[in-house]
């Protein structure tokens, strides 16, 4: 079996997603990036309870997605070489035991190296659902719900943790991970045992110039950068402005169900006629959300801010994703953007951390985040525009 067939999100199996299938992708892609989607209360927490600085803090998250996007590099190996359930097995054990540890320990070293490893394990798991999802007939719905997957998970964990870490500190984060993984073993059965390669389809359509790509790859980095660092010290911002840890915690609880509702939009709006000017309205958005943080926001101010932000954020990724998915011919490309995706959220912390602790705090950080934010804008669209005329000059013919 070649290479070039794990690359082909376009090539689609012709069932659609089992039932059980679906909630293997969805619980799984939901709880291996848990500390995302929850890194506000986790980053005040580890400032509140462990006394990290900012730049410790950065470090840390950008350990832990950095790790997740590493687990790419082996899964072009053991992909067409071991059977699918044991690796799941193995990773979810992994990610299990990887958490335990980590609500043992008291220091900053050996925490930074169990998160390391226990994301690895659960980037192993996200490389498994993509591609289940990338090979079934109906992959938009079943990564729609993958994103409200996530988001729902988030959205429980922002108002539940600032009463548990309260109640028995940082390790209650990892604990509910490890038990919800745990939880979730069983659906490892659903997995496939490796890739069945769907029908192969033809296009009639020119590669796209590596200049157009490159725009579009760096145009998501940029994004991911941006939102990545807003949103882990975001609960941050709040606590500066005056709010406490259990009125900052349902602010954003509240905006990540407007992410919700974002992304639920998006998928009502996806029209292709109206698709670009859809995505640039979007990011106008996120970058007004991004400016109403600046200088110390009280409450109503932060809670726009943070609604807005979430709201947007979901809103523009599935149109950002649309057009760097028409530059792509063979799949390959989608494939590298996995890579960047995670490569940004890594980043985005430990820039963010060092932003805000050495040139200026919150007003650095959300200097840096929005010019990566209105970069992303310019590179996006530049692939965008560039990439319709050929479309539509061959499509016509």
């Amino acid at each position: 079996m070649s290479s070039d067939a794990f690359s082909a999100p376009a090539q689609r199996a012709v069932l659609p997603c089992p039932p059980k299938l679906l909630i293997a992708i969805i619980a799984f892609a939901a709880i291996a990036p848990g500390v995302l989607m929850t890194a506000p209360a986790i980053a005040a927490q580890l400032a509140a309870e462990w006394r990290l600085t900012p730049a410790q803090i950065g470090r840390l998250f950008a350990c832990e997605l950095g790790a997740m996007s590493l687990a790419t590099l082996p899964a072009w190996w053991w992909m067409s070489r071991i059977n699918w359930r044991r690796v799941a097995w193995l990773a979810a054990g992994v990610f299990l035991l990887g958490n335990l540890a980590s609500a043992l320990v008291s220091g900053f070293g050996p925490l930074l190296a169990l998160r390391f490893i226990a994301s690895l394990a659960g980037g192993t798991l996200m490389i498994l659902c993509i591609t289940c999802a990338a090979g079934v007939s109906n992959a938009s719905r079943v990564y729609a719900c993958w994103v409200l997957g996530q988001l729902a998970l988030g959205a429980i964990g922002l108002l539940a943790l600032p009463p548990l870490f309260a109640q028995f500190g940082l390790m209650a984060v990892y604990l509910l991970l490890a038990a919800l993984m745990l939880c979730c073993l069983p659906l490892i059965a659903a997995f496939p045992d490796g890739y069945r390669p769907a029908p192969q389809t033809t296009t009639s359509r020119r590669p796209a110039p590596v200049a157009r790509k490159l725009c579009a790859v760096a145009a998501v980095l940029c994004f991911y950068i941006s939102l990545s660092a807003v949103w882990t010290f975001i609960g941050n911002i709040g606590a500066a402005a005056g709010l406490s840890a259990v009125h900052g915690g349902q602010v954003l609880a509240i905006a990540t169900l407007f992410g919700i509702a974002g992304a639920g939009v998006a998928a009502l709006t996806g029209d292709h006629r109206q698709r670009q000017r859809l995505m640039v309205f979007g990011y106008l958005l996120l970058l007004t959300s991004i400016m109403l943080l600046f200088a110390t926001p009280q409450l109503a101010r932060f809670a726009a801010a943070a609604v807005l932000f979430k709201f947007t954020w979901t809103f523009v990724l599935p149109f950002m994703l649309a057009a760097v998915a028409g530059l792509d011919n063979n799949g390959k490309l989608m494939n590298g953007i996995n890579l960047v995706i995670g490569g940004g959220m890594a980043i985005g912390p430990l820039l963010a951390g060092y932003l805000l602790q050495f040139f200026g705090g919150f007003g650095a950080l959300l200097g840096g985040a929005l010019s990566c934010a209105l970069l992303s804008l310019l590179l996006i669209s530049l692939a965008s525009r560039a990439s319709r005329a050929p479309f539509n000059k061959e499509s016509a013919t």
